[in-house]
């Protein structure tokens, strides 16, 4: 009997650029305060753009968390499904590794190869220049962008509570 692939949750940017790093600071944010169930695997995917494609073709499903400019207020969560995402990246790149991920999307729709259960949950940014730390508007929005995946998570059949004898997952 073989393995179910698994369900990604990957988070994506550079910390060293403000609010270019929501994806990362999301998901250890996710990490201190959701045990992942078998089954789920959540990836810090910083910069990696194509090198995360066996990883994506080989899910079942994957939610990507990112800073995305959607062009709506700061702070903003916005959510992505299918056909929306690979458009919403092709705008002018926001990040150094917004063109990898708009590829590596591209590229695994053009392969037949991107799970048809992908989404794209993230927080329109207010500063993406050189500086670490979020954007007061980016943080007070981290923890409703986390409720965004663990309902879609809870919706594809995985536990959004963390059982009492669970540790939550950690670097």
């Amino acid at each position: 009997m073989t393995e179910a692939a698994p369900t990604l949750v990957v988070g994506l940017g550079n910390p060293l650029m403000a609010d270019d790093g929501i994806g990362i600071a999301a998901l250890e944010r996710l990490r201190e305060r959701w045990a992942a169930p078998a089954g789920v695997e959540l990836v810090d995917g910083g910069t990696w753009g194509l090198f995360l494609l066996p990883r994506i073709e080989d899910a079942s499903r994957v939610i990507l968390i990112d800073a995305i400019d959607a062009g709506e207020e700061p702070g903003t969560v916005v959510v992505l499904e299918g056909d929306e995402i690979h458009p919403a990246l092709r705008g002018g790149a926001l990040s150094p590794h917004q063109i990898g991920v708009r590829d590596l999307v591209g590229l695994a729709t053009f392969r037949g190869t991107l799970p048809e259960e992908t989404v794209a949950i993230g927080i329109q940014p207010n500063d993406v220049g050189l500086s670490t730390g979020l954007s007061p508007a980016a943080e007070a929005a981290l923890d409703t962008l986390l409720e965004r995946v663990l309902d879609r998570l809870e919706a594809w059949g995985f536990p959004r509570e963390i059982p009492a004898e669970t540790t939550p997952c950690t670097r």
